[in-house]
C-alpha cells in the first residue's frame, strides 16, 4: 500500500519552490547548488530529495507551477462572463498582479526554461501559447476586423510586452505599486488599440542590391 503524503507536504512543497525560484532569480540556475537550496530550506538534503529528485526537476516544478498559475487567472477571469472591455481589462490586472508577486519565478521562466529536457520545454510552451491565445481572443472580440486583418495577436504580443517588462524595472518598494500600474497598461493599450488601422501596411518593395565592388577593383 503506498505512502500518503504527511501533512504540510504541499506547503514544504511551496516553500522549496519558492526559495529555488529566488536563488536561480539571483545567482541563475547553473549556479545555484542543491545545497544553497536545502540551506535556503534549512532542511536537509535528504528531505529536499524527498519533493525532487534533482535540480532539473526542481527547475521544472518551479515553470510548471507558474505557467499552470497563469493558465488558471485565464479561467477565472473568463469565468466572470465579462464584457470584452472589461475581460480584457480584468486579464491586464490579473497579470500585472500576478508577476509583481512572482517576479523570481518569471525570471525564472524566461531565463532558465532552456536548461530543461526537450519535452518539458514543449509541454510549457503549450500552456504559453494557450494564455497568450485567450488574450488574442479577447483582443478580437473588441475588434473583430483585426482578426481578419490577422493583427490581434501580433497586437497581443506587443501587448505581453509591456506586461512583460514592467516586472524588470519596477521596484516593489517604489512610488508604484503592481496594483497603480496594470489600469496605466490598460489604458495605453486601449488608448492605442483604437487607433490601429485594420488593413495591414502594405509590404515594402524588395530592394535589389548591386554586388559590391572590392576596395581594390580598378
Amino acid at each position: 500500500m503506498a505512502r500518503g503524503r504527511a501533512p504540510g507536504f504541499e506547503n514544504q512543497r511551496e516553500e522549496i519552490l519558492a526559495a529555488a525560484a529566488r536563488l536561480f532569480a539571483h545567482h541563475g540556475y547553473a549556479g545555484t547548488s542543491m545545497n544553497a537550496v536545502a540551506e535556503a530550506c534549512e532542511v536537509s538534503k535528504p528531505t529536499l530529495y524527498h519533493y525532487v529528485k534533482d535540480k532539473q526537476e526542481l527547475l521544472g516544478q518551479i515553470c510548471e507551477t507558474h505557467v499552470q498559475g497563469l493558465a488558471r487567472l485565464v479561467d477565472e477571469v473568463k469565468a466572470q462572463q465579462l464584457a470584452p472591455e472589461a475581460h480584457l481589462r480584468a486579464l491586464i490586472a490579473r497579470f500585472v498582479q500576478s508577476y509583481g508577486e512572482a517576479q523570481n519565478q518569471h525570471r525564472v521562466l524566461t531565463e532558465d526554461v532552456k536548461f530543461l529536457g526537450e519535452a518539458d520545454q514543449e509541454r510549457l510552451l503549450l500552456i504559453e501559447r494557450q494564455v497568450v491565445g485567450a488574450f488574442a481572443d479577447a483582443v478580437a472580440a473588441l475588434r473583430p476586423e483585426l482578426q481578419a486583418a490577422k493583427l490581434h495577436k501580433p497586437l497581443t504580443m506587443l501587448l505581453f510586452g509591456m506586461i512583460n517588462w514592467t516586472f524588470t524595472w519596477l521596484k516593489p518598494d517604489g512610488d508604484l505599486s503592481y496594483e497603480d500600474m496594470a489600469p496605466m497598461v490598460a489604458d495605453l493599450f486601449f488608448g492605442g488599440l483604437g487607433a490601429v488601422q485594420a488593413q495591414p501596411a502594405a509590404a515594402p518593395s524588395k530592394v535589389v542590391r548591386k554586388p559590391r565592388k572590392s576596395l581594390q577593383a580598378s
